[in-house]
């Protein structure tokens, strides 16, 4: 939609809310609402103002006077508000120059898409994620100084066959890594997907798929297409948006969470990514698996740089508990065609225009914005300094024997350690100004944040194996 077409639509649906929306550093979707009667034509060209110093990680108390300016593309009716009320996701803009603001992911994943263009590399990145989620009957959890818990309630659990329901136990559930995919009534989340489904089209977001995942108590996938990387950033917020408000209509909790349970399959966004210029599918090629040499040295670069990358694609503390052997996490630093225990897959697939990597290391607790601008900047400097991955490794890489597997690098096993690799491998981050040392150095401060308070909290397993010494 233009400007124009926003007032129409408002005249139209009878719109009686607008609902200003942008994306902070950590990835949540902030929001703040505009009766209609105060939303003019000088939105579009004013902003809207708010404190940003509300905002974590980004503004002082003593600058704190920031602007939304909505993006008049990016609007669609709400489908879950009693009032009628048209979302339009926002830049973020510092009222001094009217530029994005540095620190604003998608004012940066603009930044990206023009440092694109500017190389002369490509004109457009594409990329399609697939992010995995639970949905739970209820969760509890209390961290205080008397002591910590964690609870996971899903009469869809395995560890549910021996209790007691006012219904009765009516025994159909996936087992541990049973999940991938069963029909109802094993599967018991198809309806709530399906409305999942619904309300993302009705917000503009085009669903291919739909399935339940391998782990039990809940996992799920749904699939939606491929788009340039700043509308792709916008669509998944609003999958966000739709999983949480479904599930919570139906009386149930939906979370992202790349491993709340222990001892099955965590929750993945694997990444399918490629680089365009006009008509031309950069990634096809005559080259392994029909790659072209700049799709072989873009994976380079992801791979050179993926530890750098961890910590934006694996921002969390608990991002590092489900990159672990033995539940499909792509644990290997290598790429292959086909072979899912490899960090980067190049997919089967029938033409040419559809070819694409998929990197498979990132977790949906990922700000969208900045994860895929950063994959793609790792890419392109492959691309531009030719950095060769090596030879592909199409054998399963969980059997490999000692000897081949030593050869193979790994993700990082921590939040901290993907920081200071991330601090000390800045530089493919910062061409063309897309991302400034300024903003990295926020990022690191306040993820080390999130790492200081985990590192200080006493964790229960720890008095499994420490109280009786």
């Amino acid at each position: 939609m233009t400007a124009k077409e926003i007032f129409q639509t408002i005249k139209d649906k009878e719109v009686k809310f607008v609902d200003l929306r942008f994306t902070d550093t950590r990835g949540k979707e902030q929001h703040v609402s505009v009766p209609v009667k105060s939303f003019g034509p000088e939105k579009f060209e004013s902003g809207h103002y708010f404190d940003g110093s509300s905002i974590a990680g980004w503004k002082g108390i003593q600058a704190s006077d920031m602007l939304l300016l909505p993006d008049p593309t990016s609007s669609f009716i709400d489908p879950f508000l009693d009032h009628t009320t048209l979302a339009i996701t926002c830049d973020t803009i510092e009222p001094s120059d009217m530029k994005g603001y540095d620190r604003d992911p998608r004012s940066i994943a603009k930044r990206a898409e023009a440092y694109l263009k500017s190389t002369g590399l490509g004109d457009t990145a594409f990329f399609g994620p697939e992010p995995e989620f639970f949905i739970f009957d209820a969760v509890e959890w209390s961290v205080d100084m008397s002591g910590s818990y964690c609870k996971i309630f899903s009469e869809e659990a395995a560890w549910n066959t021996g209790e007691t329901y006012a219904n009765g136990n009516k025994g159909h559930r996936p087992s541990v890594k049973g999940g991938y995919f069963p029909v109802p009534p094993v599967d018991s989340l198809q309806n709530i997907r399906s409305a999942i489904c619904t309300a993302l089209e009705q917000m503009g977001v085009v669903v291919e798929v739909h399935h339940h995942e391998v782990a039990t108590a809940g996992q799920n996938e749904i699939g939606t297409k491929f788009a340039p990387l700043v509308q792709r950033g916008d669509w998944m917020m609003r999958l966000k948006y739709a999983v949480h408000n479904v599930a919570h209509k139906y009386g149930k909790t939906a979370t992202f969470m790349p491993k709340p349970i222990v001892g099955d399959n965590g929750s993945g966004m694997h990444v399918h990514q490629s680089i365009w210029k006009g008509e031309q599918n950069l990634f096809a090629g005559e080259g392994y698996a029909g790659l072209s040499e700049f799709a072989i040295y873009y994976i380079g670069g992801v791979i050179k740089h993926a530890k750098a990358l961890n910590a934006i694609t694996n921002p969390g503390t608990n991002s590092y508990k489900r990159l672990v052997p033995g539940f499909e996490a792509p644990i290997n630093l290598a790429y292959s065609a086909r072979n899912r225990s490899a960090a980067v897959r190049v997919p089967l697939v029938n033409s040419p225009k559809a070819r694409r990597i998929e990197v498979r290391f990132p977790d949906p607790t990922c700000n969208p914005y900045l994860a895929f601008t950063a994959m793609m900047m790792a890419g392109l400097d492959g691309v531009q300094n030719k950095i060769h991955p090596g030879d592909p490794v199409d054998k399963n890489l969980y059997d490999l024997a000692p000897e081949e597997a030593k050869d193979i690098p790994h993700p990082c096993a921590s939040l901290d350690e993907a920081l200071s690799h991330l601090d000390k491998d800045r530089g493919f981050l910062t061409k063309g100004g897309v991302l400034s040392d300024d903003m990295i150095d926020a990022y690191i401060a306040l993820k080390e944040e999130e790492v200081t308070r985990f590192r200080m909290t006493t964790h229960p397993v720890e008095f499994d194996m420490y109280y009786s010494l």
